[in-house]
């Protein structure tokens, strides 16, 4: 017959948050009784029937509401947390309010209040009736609600597209759960914050249950059937284990079906009292030792006692909640409730600059620590909250990444590839690629150092964590940017430098956003290349043309601050005027004269001189300033017709050498195309 074992799941029975609350309604109920006073219990304490059903025996009053309790009586707020109204309401009736709620519960409470004021809309992954999510959602009036499900999720998520969300999680999701809803919401919501609460203990147990169900023929779930922790603690055994069997007590047990099988599993649920979990064991295990030899049974009450000692000693690594009852200079000695005390030396306690452990403990302090050993070689159970912290400091750090959060860590040494830096009771790496956002040569200046880091990776089983000062810069210049967009119009005139050059134009920095000056844009008249005109560091007035905010583009102009120069040519100029300008373009019919950028006239090759031209280049060059005559305006075609010789006097260029002979007018087609070539510049410009 093969062996028959009953493995009971680490981190199984009361968490330390319902452990507190029924510790906390026995000690008020002594006191009620002592004083001949009713205590009142808002909502039931946990969700367990029989612990309620003991602590109502004793005379603990259970009220739906604030308004069932009497003005002026004293009530218990059960371990899920109510929301802040009833405070409100019970501060009014003058009822005093022994505050049970769990530490991560009201750690959750107190991030809703933050998530309000920052302007941002809470969701909470949870059962929306439960009272722990019931509570959180009423400390945040702008919450959006609760989602149990994927769907759920892309239901609320699709109706707030564009609302900066805060999401965290019920203490007890399971964080496949969790993480589903999370992916939902970062489809749709660019501004998203992602908080993991789910509560320590509860991830423990969990994980604890879904290893053992994975080794287990069958599993034995024990807990109440209205806890949400339970059910959550079932699914995941479901998952894993083929037959699995939820059960209260010892009563709802099926022995004839338990016999069937050899490797057995119990988890139970963090509102599971011992005595409960030691009763379904004992049941289970007296119906194996019905057929059993006398040594068998020996070996099965062995074991039964260290099931018993499992149930009453906390496990190495287990959080666990106790009061101080005594402080030394070496060490403090803590009060855990069981058959040892904890014993936590100076070395394993995260010290505050110097301070006498008499300063930072008192007979009396409730305090949370971690178990290092089970027995320290003096009967005592080892204690460390500086591993506790260091372990709730990594768990923050891993609800950090991919978020938004930003925390400051101090450079402490250069290491090859970057720099070590310190947040709290844990280290990280910095490459020196994320030092800075341009490249960093030595890390040796940033040595002692505080930086705003984003954290971008964290591995909880190695202990080690990617932290990126680089991604903090860049999201500011973002943050900065998106302001700046947000400021800016198609039309708006504004200030800015140029910053650098191309062939085709010019960018310009316009308050921290380059935008690019098209070099068909910078004047009316014709450049090859901006420095022409432009020159790096110069401050200049330039006209938004273009914004395409997906490409993040800005196209921009600077002639459009003066006048098109033919829409005000009339003001300018005349014909019989006598101007001034400059040979840009010679051809064999003419040359072209700018009167100013973007007006250029056309001087033909009969113009140029009263004698005959046979090669204009004889008589221009590019660049050459000359006097001309306006002969002709025609603004509907944009031409102008320019004289040279109507502003040289006849005799004074007859005294001058004669030039060789060349037909005096261009031929008929090159005639022709002049009108053409006139308006040219005002169209390329």
């Amino acid at each position: 017959m093969p062996e028959r074992t009953i493995t009971l799941a680490e981190h199984a029975g009361f968490c330390f948050g319902v452990r507190r609350a029924v510790d906390t309604a026995y000690s008020e109920l002594e006191k009620a009784s002592a004083s001949g006073e009713k205590l009142y219990c808002l909502g039931e304490l946990i969700h367990n029937k029989s612990v309620i059903g003991e602590l109502e025996g004793r005379g603990l009053v259970t009220a739906s509401s604030i308004e069932d309790i009497p003005a002026g009586s004293r009530a218990l707020i059960r371990a899920h947390g109510e929301p802040d109204s009833t405070y409100a309401a019970a501060k009014e009736k003058g009822i005093e309010l022994i505050d049970a709620t769990c530490v991560f519960v009201s750690r959750i409470h107190e991030l809703a209040r933050e998530t309000e004021a920052a302007g941002r809309r809470l969701v909470i992954v949870g059962d929306g009736s439960h009272p722990e999510v019931r509570g959180i959602l009423g400390s945040s009036r702008s919450a959006l609600g609760a989602v149990n499900s994927p769907q759920e999720a892309e239901a609320l998520a699709a109706k707030h597209p564009d609302v900066p969300v805060t999401i965290a999680a019920q203490t007890t999701i399971t964080r496949e759960r969790f993480e589903s809803c999370v992916d939902v919401f970062r489809r749709f919501c660019p501004d998203l914050e992602v908080r993991d609460t789910i509560c320590l203990a509860t991830r423990q147990r969990q994980d604890a249950a879904a290893k053992l169900a994975s080794e287990s023929e069958l599993m034995v779930v024990i807990g109440d059937c209205g806890s949400s922790n339970s059910k959550k603690l079932y699914e995941i055994c479901a998952d894993r284990c083929k037959r699995v069997v939820f059960v209260e007590n010892s009563a709802d047990l099926d022995l004839n079906t338990i016999k069937k099988y050899n490797r057995i599993g119990v988890a139970a649920s963090a509102s599971a009292p011992e005595r409960n979990i030691k009763e379904v064991i004992a049941s289970m295990s007296e119906g194996f030792s019905k057929n059993l030899q006398n040594e068998e049974m020996n070996e099965m009450a062995a074991y039964m006692d260290e099931i018993e000692k499992s149930l009453k000693l906390p496990m190495r690594g287990e959080v666990v909640t106790g009061t101080v009852v005594q402080v030394t200079d070496s060490y403090v000695v803590v009060n855990l409730g069981c058959k040892k005390d904890g014993m936590m030396p100076k070395d394993e306690i995260a010290n505050e600059e110097g301070k006498a452990l008499s300063e930072m403990f008192a007979e009396g302090d409730e305090i949370q620590a971690k178990v290092v050993k089970t027995d320290d070689g003096d009967g005592n159970i080892l204690l460390s909250n500086k591993r506790l912290q260091s372990g709730e400091n990594w768990e923050e750090l891993n609800g950090l990444v991919d978020s938004k959060d930003v925390i400051n860590v101090t450079l402490v040494r250069e290491v090859k590839g970057g720099v070590i830096a310190t947040y709290k009771e844990v280290s990280g790496f910095i490459p020196m690629s994320q030092l800075s956002d341009h490249y960093v040569e030595s890390a040796a200046e940033y040595i002692g150092k505080t930086l705003p880091v984003k954290v971008t990776k964290v591995d909880l089983k190695r202990n080690k964590a990617v932290f990126s000062h680089k991604a903090f810069l860049q999201e500011e210049k973002n943050k900065k940017i998106a302001e700046i967009w947000e400021t800016l119009n198609v039309g708006d005139v504004v200030e800015g430098k140029v910053m650098r050059f191309t062939d085709y134009g010019a960018f310009v920095d316009i308050g921290g956003i380059d935008g690019l000056l098209h070099i068909s844009e910078i004047s009316w008249g014709k450049i090859k290349h901006p420095q022409e005109v432009l020159s790096i560091g110069q401050t200049v007035q330039v006209k938004i043309l273009k914004m395409d905010a997906e490409k993040g583009k800005i196209s921009l102009g600077m002639k459009q601050n003066n006048p098109e120069p033919w829409s005000v040519i009339g003001e300018q100029y005349a014909e019989g005027q006598i101007i001034e300008g400059k040979v840009v373009q010679i051809k064999d019919y003419g040359a072209f004269v700018e009167l100013s950028p973007g007006l250029d006239g056309l001087v033909h090759i009969s113009e140029i001189a009263h004698k005959r031209v046979g090669k204009i280049s004889d008589e221009l060059s590019i660049g050459q300033i000359v006097k001309a005559k306006i002969l002709e305006i025609d603004t509907e075609r944009r031409r102008i017709s320019l004289s040279i010789k109507a502003c040289i006097d006849p005799a004074a260029e007859a005294a001058a050498p004669a030039a060789e002979e060349a037909p005096a007018e261009a031929p008929a087609e090159e005639a022709a195309e002049a009108p053409a070539e006139a308006e040219a510049p005002a169209e390329e410009a």
